[in-house]
């Protein structure tokens, strides 16, 4: 299975297709959970599950794609996850109840973590630490991308065929994707670790978390996307029980949110070639900081609308397309001898915490509006506190050198 070619490097378009398979097939289902949630009888917290177990799964699954990919090579991790991901759409398209579609949910997330987590590491094998942070953010702007086009299109496909067809589609891209993964990738791990011993990785794990800057920049980075993950895993309802709407209704009003993101991970992508990391950070968790304040204003006066709704949402998720690429790159920077582990572990930690938070949803709807706005008002005062730890940390590093 594994094709080596050391005078020819992956694309950073190649990297990007890849990136964006994954939460392409997690953003398509979205608009149509409410209609799930009648046709297979059940109620929103266990049709919640279909996309918290998604992010729980692609959680341990970066865990251990990580180090898979420190032995075994890029390559061969990536191709088996395209494979298990395609499986996991095919049967989630046979699902006939709410158990076996959140099974399939699972496989589909299985594979899909391969994906995201060699994307990030091979931009990193191949830039190196000074340029990955603006290669990086092009990776996330492929995700801001896929975000964009999938509620949109999942919300029409849901409105006027049926919810299997989306899970049909997911496969036809991970087919095509895996493809020409097959054909045009090439190995980009240089130097691969001896040994897969479970006290080994183990151990790897043990001296990244060691790094209390690691630490600072991962919760950093996941705490600005638990802003979106309250939004992403309430909005549909909204729309459909609060403001009267149908899944066509989110996906239109969901693109100038994902456009938002969008538009400043590329403005990250050309800022970051003049900024430093530490500057861009705290400037885009200050933007979603002044968005989330904005929109908690709405809710308590009880002004919800959809422009009160999406637009404080978009940016929001503007100041987190700025910051977040840098606080990844930050993260993963800071254990470069083992950048698989490093990057498996930052998306382990974001997602644990974004399924946690995605799960709580339901709950939070359930003490009304404010309630969700508060919840967002807080994530980018912590993602703020977690870069500020860092930048302490840091400084007294220096002056102890």
């Amino acid at each position: 299975m594994k094709k080596t070619n050391n005078n020819k490097q992956p694309s950073l378009m190649l990297l990007i297709v890849i990136a964006m398979t994954s939460p392409l097939a997690l953003n398509l289902f979205i608009p149509a959970m409410p209609t799930v949630v009648n046709a297979f009888h059940t109620d929103i917290a266990t049709m919640q599950l279909t996309y918290s177990c998604f992010l729980l799964t692609l959680a341990f699954g970066q865990l251990i794609s990580g180090p898979l990919a420190d032995y075994f090579g890029r390559y061969p991790v990536l191709i088996s996850g395209l494979i298990i991901h395609f499986f996991g759409c095919v049967f989630a398209a046979l699902s006939t109840d709410i158990n076996s579609l959140i099974v399939a949910r699972i496989v589909q997330a299985l594979g899909g973590s391969a994906c995201m987590s060699m994307a990030r590491t091979m931009a990193l094998d191949i830039y190196g630490r000074e340029k990955s942070a603006s290669k990086m953010s092009y990776l996330v702007m492929a995700i801001a991308l896929s975000q964009t086009i999938a509620p949109t299109l999942g919300g029409y496909i849901n409105l006027y065929y049926h919810w299997q067809s989306i899970f049909i589609i997911s496969a036809t891209i991970a087919f095509c994707v895996c493809l020409i993964a097959m054909k045009k990738l090439t190995e980009t791990c240089q130097k691969k670790t001896s040994s897969l011993k479970l006290s080994r990785v183990l151990q790897q794990y043990k001296r990244v978390l060691k790094s209390k800057e690691y630490i600072g920049y991962a919760l950093s980075s996941t705490f600005i996307a638990c802003g979106f993950y309250i939004f992403i895993g309430s909005a549909p309802y909204i729309v459909t029980n609060n403001l009267g709407g149908n899944s066509a209704d989110f996906g239109n009003w969901f693109l100038v949110v994902a456009l938002a993101f969008m538009f400043g991970s590329f403005c990250s992508g050309n800022l970051a070639k003049r900024i430093p990391i530490d500057t861009m950070i705290p400037l885009g968790h200050g933007i979603s900081l002044l968005a989330a304040s904005v929109l908690l204003l709405f809710v308590y006066i009880e002004s919800l609308e959809y422009t009160t709704l999406f637009i404080p949402m978009a940016l929001l998720t503007f100041g987190r397309g700025l910051s977040q690429p840098s606080a990844q790159s930050g993260a993963i920077a800071c254990s470069l001898s083992t950048a698989g582990t490093a990057s498996g572990l930052l998306g382990f930690i974001q997602l644990v915490i974004g399924a946690t938070v995605a799960q709580l949803v339901p709950y939070l709807m359930a003490y009304g509006m404010f309630t969700l706005a508060f919840f967002i008002f807080i994530a980018p005062i912590l993602a703020l506190l977690s870069h500020r730890l860092t930048i302490n940390i840091k400084n007294n590093c220096y002056e102890t050198n």
